[in-house]
């Protein structure tokens, strides 16, 4: 796991839209999967001004999103396939018909997780996956207790998880208490994982992430088991972490040899 510790949310932002634009120049036709929430939208926004700045091109490229709410249609202003189509997919240069996101309305929704992990195989797999973290250390909707082997399915969302999105809809307004969501083994199936976390609300979480034990209890342990996993974090998000100047020196050092290399 790299860990990268930044000065600001700003600076994860221009990080990680720097990672997903490096893997579009390497391969056009690169499979990438995209994470809703608060903590993209700057990525996204650093996306489209390079896509109408012609710096980058989703014209060839695939995506699939972590999650959808389990009940919501495609049109919903809540559902996350809105989401995306208003954050990104209206501003860029990507195909409509090569964006993915599970199907909240399907009539059986047992049977669209299967066919959403088969489409993901059926593309060549997941080449750049982004993530968020949340306060209880879920990724996705992989919340506690979420099988680490687990792959595309409906999940139940934890009381935390409502409350913490429940900004989201209107006083009233029906909010579905279940999911769609990738696996943690669909996730840790990705070439390279991306995993952003910014602010003091995260910063327990990402010292279990990291310090902490691999356990279902906290989800995102399972990257420490990724060979290309990077976490990206503000001084704010990493503010709780045990080893934190011990990962400042192996990031300075992963910089230097990169530059030693790019010279040769």
């Amino acid at each position: 796991m790299q860990i990268v510790i930044l000065p600001t949310a700003d600076d994860v932002a221009e990080y990680g839209a720097t990672l997903f634009i490096r893997q579009l120049h390497k391969n056009p036709h690169s499979v990438l999967g995209l994470a809703t929430g608060s903590t993209p939208l700057a990525l996204y926004r650093l996306l489209i001004i390079a896509c109408q700045q012609k710096t980058v091109s989703f014209a060839k490229a695939k995506t699939f999103n972590l999650d959808e709410y389990l009940g919501l249609a495609a049109d919903h202003p809540q559902s996350y396939r809105y989401f995306m189509q208003q954050h990104l997919f209206n501003a860029i240069d990507i195909l409509p018909s090569n964006t993915a996101v599970p199907d909240g309305s399907a009539a059986d929704p047992v049977a669209a997780c299967k066919q959403y992990e088969q489409q993901i195989v059926d593309a060549g797999g997941i080449d750049l996956q982004l993530l968020g973290l949340g306060r209880n250390g879920h990724i996705g909707f992989n919340e506690p207790s979420s099988g680490l082997r687990s792959r595309t399915r409906i999940k139940t969302l934890t009381p935390a998880t409502i409350a913490d999105n429940a900004r989201f809809f209107e006083q009233g307004e029906y909010q579905p208490h279940l999911s769609i969501t990738m696996g943690i083994g669909t996730i840790l199936d990705a070439g390279k994982v991306v995993l952003l976390a910014t602010g003091t609300n995260k910063a327990k979480a990402v010292k279990a992430m990291i310090e902490g034990p691999l356990t279902a209890a906290c989800p995102a342990s399972a990257l420490q088991l990724h060979q290309q996993a990077i976490v990206v974090l503000d001084e704010a998000a990493a503010a709780e972490l045990t080893d934190i100047e011990f990962y400042r020196h192996i990031e300075r050092e992963n910089q230097a040899l990169l530059k030693r290399l790019t010279r040769q």
